[in-house]
């Protein structure tokens, strides 16, 4: 891939060269301002970009977000201890980066450059559109055994999804007998910091889930975890390692499955901005199942890739504007 580098510190420019040296991939700019960043995305676009939050003139936020508006392209946020500025990090994923790491240099600790590689493995992956199957049977409909216990909102997302969610869920909160459950494509590292995150960011509780406890009425759980959340009969949730070569991780069309196959009660999918395929066919089971189904649509989605798969499969019974779910969801 081409691999453009956003980032003001010549020190961990070249960290980030030294990481890419010997890879398949190759350096084709360096940009030393945000302003810079935006400039040569659109004369010299590239793959990918390594986007820090520290930027002159324009910091990283705001440059991903006209990069996503002006030229779109893949963002990975690097940047100096991402933990310790987790508002701009949702920021910059709410505006269109794909994830996030450390800056390897920075890490004191080995590693570093392994785990940045293997970022831009996943997307690289993304980018050509391959995608290891998800390995999950298509679920058999389940007919509803009586009353449902609680109503369950599942929802996914990926691009663009923490500050997505955050404007969902400052316009809906879950009543006491309906539980919500999140999957969003996160570094698990940022999991438990982004239900935090969340729950700072509106009135609606919100909980990462440790995996085995039961879903709760009044409450919105978020996986907290690079395995795959599942739903079991007994309405817990619980995480499961496989399958293991599905790059989606945890991947929302593992849960939706898992929704469809094991809730006997009223259900609704949503499926929320995102690139890639991940959840569509979940939620297409999920309809199946006699579920209500809801897609965000394109004017509001950061990255209309997830959203659009579910719509040209038939799997959105309905497809909205990212402020007009809430109202849907009732």
């Amino acid at each position: 891939m081409k691999i453009g580098i956003a980032n003001d510190s010549p020190t961990a420019s070249e960290a980030l060269r030294r990481a890419l040296a010997g890879s398949e991939h190759h350096v084709a700019w360096v940009a030393r301002t945000g302003a810079d960043a935006v400039r040569l995305c659109r004369d010299l676009p590239p793959d990918l970009v390594l986007m820090d939050l520290a930027m002159p003139v324009l910091d990283g936020v705001e440059a991903t977000r006209r990069i996503m508006h002006e030229s779109p392209c893949a963002i990975l946020v690097v940047t100096a201890a991402p933990q310790d500025n987790v508002g701009q990090v949702f920021r910059a994923l709410g505006a269109g980066a794909l994830d996030v790491t450390a800056t390897p240099v920075l890490l004191g600790r080995t590693g570093g450059e392994a785990a940045l590689l293997a970022k831009i493995r996943t997307i690289g992956k993304l980018i050509a559109g391959t995608r290891a199957p998800a390995g999950v049977p298509a679920p058999a409909v389940v007919a509803p055994s009586g009353p449902a216990v609680a109503r369950l909102v599942a929802i996914g997302a990926s691009t663009g999804g923490p500050v997505a969610l955050a404007r969902l869920l400052a316009r809906w909160r879950p009543p006491a007998d309906t539980a919500a459950v999140v999957v969003q494509h996160i570094d698990p590292a940022f999991a438990v910091q982004l239900a935090r995150w969340l729950g700072e960011q509106t009135a609606v509780p919100v909980r990462a889930v440790a995996g085995g406890e039961t879903v709760e009425g009044g409450v919105v759980h978020v996986a907290a975890s690079d395995d795959h959340l599942r739903l079991t009969p007994e309405r817990r949730l619980v995480y499961d390692a496989h399958p293991r070569d599905e790059i989606y991780r945890p991947s929302i069309d593992v849960f939706f499955h898992s929704v469809a196959r094991h809730w006997n009660g009223s259900a609704t999918g949503v499926l929320l901005t995102g690139m890639g395929r991940d959840g569509a066919t979940g939620l297409l089971a999920m309809r199946a199942a006699g579920h209500a189904t809801i897609a965000q649509d394109e004017a509001t989605s950061a990255v209309y890739g997830m959203p659009r798969a579910a719509a040209e499969l038939g799997a959105a019974e309905k497809i909205l504007p990212l402020d007009n779910i809430a109202a849907a969801l009732g």
